[in-house]
């Protein structure tokens, strides 16, 4: 199922003893494109405080009553490390959190391939990784790689010859975390037209200039299917969609 990221905003967590908070943003890995967190505002309970939730941690969302419940516990979250949401979120900072909870570190851990998030059962027990599963500072060999989806809200988006809108929205993949398309703006362009890219037709992102640039032409852009933020996407648009550009295809439905 792909929903939209804005969709999973003001959702709000229910551990295993109560409620947590809601969802007010999301961190993604800027070069996989997967959901590493959910950040979560705890309100009054914990003075406000932010929290980051692993989807590892999550189970089936109930959409009716806009809910996500997560295996944890509140004592859990109110004694677990803080972090500062609104700063970058470093590897060790992670590697605390993962440690202090027993997620799997998703550049190391087993449970995930290659950076993406494996099937995992309903919820991911805490405690169900042993110490020799997890990973330490000392075994990264890459850089800070986590953004916020907010942050990325409004990036220009750079066809070959030209700019063709703004990143409105994601669409989430929630069987594995992952973005599998950007929403983009192009009304300013072609009169409140919206269409929809693969994270794999992007070849850089200059985050320092808030721009997302892709290897195609303008008009191969304004010609593709128009997609309906209304409407759940449909694996016939989505296969309109890679014909139209003859590049890779992922499946739209679970």
């Amino acid at each position: 199922m792909l929903r939209k990221a804005s969709e999973l905003e003001r959702f709000e967590l229910l551990a295993s003893d109560g409620r947590i908070g809601h969802v007010t943003d999301l961190f993604f890995d800027d070069r996989r494109w997967t959901i590493r967190y959910l950040v979560v505002n705890t309100g009054t309970w914990l003075e406000h405080r932010d929290v980051l939730v692993s989807p590892a941690s999550v189970g089936a969302c109930d959409w009716s009553r806009r809910v996500l419940p997560v295996a944890l516990t509140r004592s859990q979250v109110e004694h677990s490390p803080q972090v500062d949401a609104e700063e970058p979120v470093t590897k060790e900072q992670e590697q605390r959190l993962a440690n202090y909870y027993s997620w799997p570190l998703y550049w190391t851990a087993a449970g995930f391939t290659d950076g993406i998030i494996a099937p995992l059962p309903p919820f991911l027990p805490v405690g169900a990784l042993q110490p020799q599963h997890r990973a330490t500072a000392s075994t990264l060999d890459e850089q800070h790689h986590v953004r916020s989806v907010a942050d990325v809200r409004g990036h220009r988006i750079e066809a070959n010859d030209g700019e063709i809108g703004r990143v409105d929205d994601f669409l989430v993949d929630l069987a594995t975390w992952t973005i599998a398309y950007l929403i983009v703006d192009a009304g300013h362009w072609w009169a409140g037209r919206r269409v929809i890219v693969s994270p794999e037709w992007i070849f850089e992102v200059g985050w320092d200039e808030a721009k997302v640039f892709m290897d195609l032409p303008c008009e191969s852009v304004r010609r593709s299917p128009e997609y309906n933020p209304s409407r759940p996407l449909a694996q016939a648009y989505a296969d309109r969609l890679h014909e139209h550009y003859g590049l890779p295809h992922r499946s739209a439905e679970p």
